[in-house]
């Protein structure tokens, strides 16, 4: 009785935000201006009226400025300082992806494959229709802050590496195609994860993985130890020919995904399940016993199945070779499945994109805001872990 409420609740909810933009505009406008004002209230190390020693400065008052958003233009009051030092990067950071989205769909409007409804968005979005050279001056700042970032030198070392690529849907010469987008997060010697690379490629292969890799190996990628991604085959080879010192971690959870290929429709749950719990056991030695018993059980059942696991579950055991409190960042490649996800958020809203160019410069600013978002959060791993077992291995070998 209560769930079905709760759902008819939530429905309404929906509904009346789907029918509303108004509504819509609003809410989003007060959230954003909550974040304004509490950036400031960081800033000056004190609330609005508040009386504390830690206090760095003084309000002044507001200046008014607009934030264009998929929804419509936001008018916001933007804090000052007394001492004009206070400044913002929400601006610069929302506009990045909103302007990449919405050159994307006029661009569709211009070239005639969208719809009314595309038209209409654009031009609610920025107040007027798009002409091929309206569209070249948006896209013309966004790709030069882009292509800083994507040609930016890599100086410091990168002992953690995980690689996915994902696919988009792109018009080419009035074909559309699926279009594989690269990408590789890295984490820092601090801890620190960032995007190191965002690229396009016709498919997954040998050859794009190669050129990927050693894109960044020109820009100064160093110092990798240890790589996550799935089994792709291409991929697979290009690391092993690139970064020849780097452990591979195959993804646990793409493996298991995989495992459903040697089992029948009706399968006993329980199998995958305890395939499953080796992955948290504390060493190499106890996922060892425990797979021993999980072969011991199941062979008879599902023959096809375990001798498939057998021949291929070393490569997901990689992982416990790092400190303990490492495996369940590196023994998938779920941190960049994340990222992935808010990236198809985004650009189903365009669906096709009209070139690759567009598709390209979308992705690249989503990926853009979230490295500079993880670049502001405190460590994410501890990486002094990391230094400290290979000390002790160092001992235990001399």
């Amino acid at each position: 009785m209560t769930t079905s409420k709760g759902n008819t609740l939530n429905l309404s909810a929906k509904e009346l935000v789907s029918g509303d933009r108004d509504l819509m505009k609003a809410l989003l406008k007060e959230a954003v201006q909550e974040v304004l004002d509490g950036e400031m209230s960081e800033f000056l190390g004190a609330a609005p009226h508040e009386r504390t020693e830690g206090r760095s400065g003084y309000r002044a008052d507001y200046y008014h400025s607009g934030l264009v958003t998929r929804i419509g233009k936001l008018e916001l009051r933007v804090p000052r300082d007394r001492s004009g030092e206070f400044s913002t990067a929400l601006f610069e950071r929302y506009a990045r992806s909103e302007k990449a989205l919405v050159a994307a769909l006029a661009e569709m409007y211009v070239q005639g494959v969208s719809t009314r409804k595309v038209k209409a968005i654009t031009e609610e979005l920025c107040g007027h229709s798009f002409s091929a050279s309206a569209i070249s001056a948006i896209n013309k700042g966004l790709d030069e802050a882009l292509a800083r970032f994507s040609n930016r030198h890599l100086d410091e070392p990168y002992p953690y590496l995980i690689l996915d690529a994902r696919y988009e849907k792109v018009r080419e010469n009035g074909v559309i195609n699926s279009m594989a987008v690269q990408i590789a997060i890295g984490i820092n010697g601090d801890g620190q994860r960032q995007v190191l690379a965002v690229e396009t490629a016709n498919r997954e292969s040998q050859s794009s993985w190669r050129e990927f890799l050693l894109r960044l190996k020109e820009r100064g990628l160093s110092g990798v130890e240890f790589v996550v991604s799935d089994d792709h085959a291409g991929l697979k080879k290009a690391i092993s020919e690139v970064l020849t010192e780097a452990a591979w971690q195959r993804c646990y959870v793409h493996f298991l995904r995989n495992a459903l290929d040697y089992l029948p429709r009706k399968a006993d749950d329980d199998c995958l399940q305890e395939l499953r719990w080796i992955y948290d056991r504390r060493d190499l030695q106890e996922a060892n016993r425990d797979l021993a018993a999980w072969i011991a059980k199941w062979q008879g059942k599902y023959p096809k199945l375990v001798d498939w696991v057998e021949a291929n579950i070393g490569e997901t055991l990689s992982f416990y070779r790092l400190p303990r409190a490492h495996h369940k960042h590196l023994k998938s490649t779920n941190m960049l499945e994340r990222l992935n996800e808010e990236i198809k958020r985004r650009t189903r809203v365009v669906r096709i994109f009209p070139n690759a160019e567009s598709c390209l410069r979308l992705i690249r600013a989503l990926c853009v805001e979230t490295h500079e978002a993880w670049l502001e959060d405190s460590r994410y791993m501890n990486m002094a872990l990391l230094a400290e077992q290979k000390k002790e291995l160092m001992r235990l070998a001399a």
